[in-house]
């Protein structure tokens, strides 16, 4: 395959864009099995890295949970990346325009990125910061979680720019949005992101269950907890951020249905964000009440994925005419 410019389009590609749309599928298996490892205190069951138990293929590991769950999420990880690499390579023989070449190429840097992670996650673990009361593994177990979502999103940007809809799209889908809206929905998801991190330090610093009562902070109905540490502190952030969202996203949503010129699909995406809200709402709760079952906490881990990336979908299709303004395109 030729890589001189002459070969790339910024045509619609059918194989291109269903690739891409699998790969954006498979990076939410990924984000599960990483949830329910968490979640099961899994994260540790091999010492080592990148083999497990010194191999590739642990021997029992298919009839033990804890490690059936870690080893599930390194085979998976491996095919992300490898998904990841290929898309890039794909995108850059073939795709004009490029930005989006640029923007696989960030994918395939945060892919890596996050297998070093991964793996400092592991090979540090036994190292301990009195300061924070935590291992180094588990400071790289949040940066490692943190990146995750950014990658979610750097995927499904991609899959977006490449499907029909963007790359042909309908003449209500070409005007452009408000610019008001456009930064709602930045905001949005800036927001979501720090939450996600906040979640992410307070899950591995074993903060679930800091406040173990739910919609109060304390068994007498306070809404504030009595007492304060940093674990009682995260997970209380974690709680008004939660409230925050609560006001953030639905207004976003009713801004987005009394647009006049929404482009096709939008107000469905809005109230699908909407409902993700409410049932991450729901399983937050649970996680408390069923004192962090396994089940629950990963769903609350996969519903928040799809949340943010359901609200980064939104956003980068309101920017579509924005990028596409701002696109010089190569000469043939």
């Amino acid at each position: 395959m030729s890589l001189t410019p002459s070969s790339r389009t910024s045509a619609y590609k059918p194989s291109l864009a269903w690739f891409a749309a699998i790969g954006g599928l498979w990076v939410f298996v990924l984000v599960m099995l990483g949830a329910f490892t968490t979640s099961i205190g899994a994260g540790m069951v091999f010492k080592d890295w990148p083999l497990s138990n010194g191999s590739l293929n642990p021997s029992g590991w298919l009839s033990d949970a804890a490690e059936f769950a870690e080893h599930s999420h390194r085979l998976s990880a491996e095919m992300m990346s490898l998904i990841t690499i290929v898309l890039a390579i794909w995108i850059w023989c073939r795709e004009e325009r490029r930005w989006l070449r640029k923007l696989a190429g960030f994918a395939v840097a945060l892919v890596l990125a996050q297998a070093v992670v991964g793996g400092l996650r592991v090979l540090l673990d036994h190292l301990h910061v009195e300061t924070v009361n935590n291992s180094v593994g588990r400071l790289f177990a949040m940066l490692h979680a943190c990146l995750a979502q950014i990658y979610v999103c750097t995927l499904l940007a991609i899959a977006l720019s490449l499907s029909r809809p963007w790359t042909i799209p309908a003449s209500s889908a070409t005007i452009k949005a408000g610019a008001k809206l456009r930064r709602t929905g930045v905001v949005c998801c800036t927001l979501l992101l720090v939450q996600l991190a906040i979640a992410a330090i307070m899950r591995h610093s074993y903060a679930g269950l800091a406040i173990p009562v739910f919609p109060a902070s304390a068994a007498d109905g306070s809404w504030l907890p009595p007492a304060w540490d940093f674990r009682v502190g995260i997970h209380f952030a974690h709680r008004v951020m939660a409230g925050v969202l609560v006001i953030a996203l639905p207004w976003f949503a009713l801004r987005i249905w009394r647009e006049r010129n929404t482009a096709p699909g939008l107000k469905e995406a809005a109230a699908v964000m909407a409902g993700l809200l409410l049932l991450q709402i729901a399983l937050g709760a649970s996680v408390i009440w069923t004192t962090r079952d396994p089940y629950y906490t990963t769903a609350h881990v996969i519903v928040g994925a799809c949340t943010l990336a359901t609200t980064f979908g939104i956003t980068w299709w309101l920017h579509r005419e924005t990028i596409a303004d701002a696109t010089p395109t190569l000469a043939a």
